[in-house]
């Protein structure tokens, strides 16, 4: 993939080496030339840019990250597409993202040799976590990614938490375990309800941040195994040991923070991030922690019992059964001292039967008095979900929380009919009337799940491009042919091919017609047949004749062009045979000549007896 990006995205970004690798992306060192500063440049793998489902959740998750702005977070600046070549030499369309470049190193650095980190480095680094969570949670966006590897530390010891959203791109809410992509890399940190393939909530993030408490503490993550299958059912059903048993330095308190976020029911977790700090913040400082002790914990990970608070008072006069049958009791009096009687010890025992009579008695006023006429509570507010129709996630947002609603925004979803990015359902359904203070899971559009690649054959190439792209896709690489039944430049054929399916926004490749024809070899064909192919082919013919006996009469033995490309409308000459003419009669030989009469000389002259002298008329005497 390095050498496949180029230079310079966007016009604008220059694109340096590579300083990180994961499961969906590329990360370089980049330059923003316009506002120069030095940024980091997150690229989706040329792999998973094929795939036009990892496209859309990348650029949607991209958006919505860039919409948080916290100091424990890293910042989002840009995010964009470029048209990428492949070996192959096909062109694919790229999504990347331009984030704040953040010098230091991760956690998983930290803890690569294995050594747990100091309480209070960890505390703080957990803290900072939960800090960036409390702000994403209220925005409504769950990390999902929640590892060593996506959290930063700077130079000054500043947390910056990585890849908001990008998870989401990574996996499917509803992905099940035989879905590897779902598992590779992070099994190590899923939470119980990830791994089960259920939808997951800002509690499952809680339950990833435990586990990177926990490994912070120790030096090892709460479950190992020798597949990411076999961590997951750990995950799933089993309890870990308490840090304490690994690391015996770690106070019991730090214990129940750290068992309380890896509980395996998520109402069992802390309820947020804000919880979760307050009680790992009072944990190192003393304080009161919400966690129940660690013992209330059973074998499933959730409360095998409950803590039951009772007032100063009554605790002094509660009486418990010890395990022997035996009764105990808190807060009793002193035992009698040896010289009293048994009627001072029944006087004294009605003494604290009246107490206790009179503290159940306060107990039932003030009941009364609270709830006078033991009346059922006053029911809570009902406010109804409103419809959010044609609302982007901010407006729907806003939306709902003008009503006491509380957004949660979860995977899009396809629709043919509404626009992507905006609002399609929600749950409880719009209309609903829900108490005030209910969390109404959200779902945006993610555009059509296929379209139809429409017929575009025929057309202009800037025609077929605005038809592509109103049918929901977009004009890829252009081919000339050389198709002497087109015009130059119409589009003769496209890849895919008119009617099949296509993800939406993905690339059709189109063929056009070039200025060029191919002349085939024409010698040996009559005239006609010749000139009726040069008309075919959109070439001028021009007739020459040679006279000769080496072809027939009428067959072209020769043509001004070799066969190959030639320019449309180009003359060719042909050449055609012709008879050459008759050969001359040759001259009669002297014995063919005819003979003269016997009795005429041999000249022809007529014979007097005078051997032919004419002059001489002879003697007359």
């Amino acid at each position: 993939m390095v050498d496949e990006i180029p230079r310079v995205l966007a016009g604008r970004y220059e694109v340096g080496e590579l300083i990180g690798r994961g499961g969906m992306a590329e990360v370089h060192i980049g330059y923003d030339n316009r506002l120069s500063r030095t940024v980091a440049i997150k690229v989706l793998r040329s792999d998973l840019a094929r795939d036009a489902t990892f496209q859309a959740r990348f650029r949607r998750e991209a958006q919505s990250s860039a919409a948080l702005n916290h100091p424990s977070i890293v910042a989002v600046y840009d995010t964009g597409e470029e048209q990428v070549a492949t070996p192959s030499g096909q062109h694919i369309t790229v999504p990347f993202i331009v984030m704040e470049y953040v010098e230091g190193h991760t956690v998983r650095s930290l803890l690569s040799g294995g050594d747990p980190v100091p309480i209070e480095e960890a505390v703080e680094i957990v803290v900072g976590v939960l800090s960036a969570l409390e702000y994403s949670h209220r925005e409504g966006i769950v990390h999902r990614d929640i590892k060593p590897g996506n959290i930063m530390l700077t130079p000054t010891g500043q947390v910056k938490v990585m890849d908001f959203g990008i998870a989401r791109a990574m996996t499917d809410s509803a992905a099940t375990m035989t879905q590897t992509h779902a598992v590779v890399g992070t099994a190590q940190y899923l939470s119980p309800e990830q791994a089960r393939g259920e939808v997951v909530d800002a509690r499952s993030d809680l339950y990833s941040t435990g586990c990177l408490l926990y490994e912070l503490l120790t030096g090892q993550p709460p479950f190992t195994g020798d597949s990411a299958l076999a961590v997951a059912y750990q995950h799933v059903g089993e309890t870990p040991k308490t840090p304490s048993s690994v690391t015996p330095d770690i106070p019991e308190v730090l214990d129940r923070v750290v068992l309380k976020a890896l509980a395996k029911d998520r109402n069992d977790r802390y309820s947020d991030a804000a919880h979760m700090r307050a009680d790992l913040l009072a944990a190192v400082r003393g304080g009161r922690v919400e966690a129940p002790a660690t013992a209330v914990w059973g074998a499933a990970g959730g409360a095998a019992a409950t803590a039951v608070t009772t007032p100063l008072a009554a605790a002094e006069a509660t009486r418990m059964m010890s395990s022997a049958g035996t009764a105990t009791r808190t807060g009793a009096p002193p035992p009698a001292a040896p010289g009293e009687d048994e009627e001072q010890k029944k006087s004294r025992w009605w003494i604290w039967l009246v107490a206790l009579l009179g503290v159940a008695a306060a107990v039932g006023i003030v009941a009364l008095v609270m709830n006078p006429g033991n009346q059922e509570p006053p029911p809570p507010e009902m406010v109804q979900v409103p419809d959010m129709a044609g609302l982007d996630q901010v407006a729907a947002r806003q939306k709902l929380e003008a009503v006491d609603l509380v957004p949660s925004i979860v995977d899009d979803v396809p629709s043919d009919t509404v626009e992507e990015g905006l609002f399609v359902q929600s749950n409880p359904a719009v209309g609903e009337n829900v108490p005030v203070g209910t969390k109404v899971e959200i779902a945006f559009s993610s555009g059509p799940e296929a379209v139809e690649v429409p017929n575009v054959v025929g057309m202009s190439q800037e025609q077929a491009a605005n038809a592509l792209e109103a049918a929901g896709l977009a004009s890829g690489s252009v081919n000339e042919v050389n198709d002497p039944k087109a015009a130059p430049g119409d589009v003769v054929a496209t890849d895919p091919a008119a009617g099949k399916s296509a993800a939406p926004g993905s690339r059709v490749n189109l063929t056009v017609a070039s200025n060029f024809v191919d002349l085939p070899d024409l010698r040996g064909m009559p005239e006609e047949e010749a000139s009726a192919k040069l008309s075919e082919l959109d070439l001028n013919v021009r007739i020459t004749q040679q006279q000769t006996g080496e072809a027939d009469p009428g067959k072209v033995v020769q043509q001004s062009h070799p066969a190959g490309a030639v320019q449309r409308g180009t003359t060719v000459t042909l050449t055609v045979a012709t008879a050459p003419p008759p050969e001359p009669s040759p001259e009669p030989s002297p014995s063919e000549t005819s003979a003269p009469p016997s009795d005429q000389p041999s000249d022809g002259a007529p014979s007097d007896g005078n051997n032919g002298n004419t002059d001489n008329p002879g003697n007359t005497g």
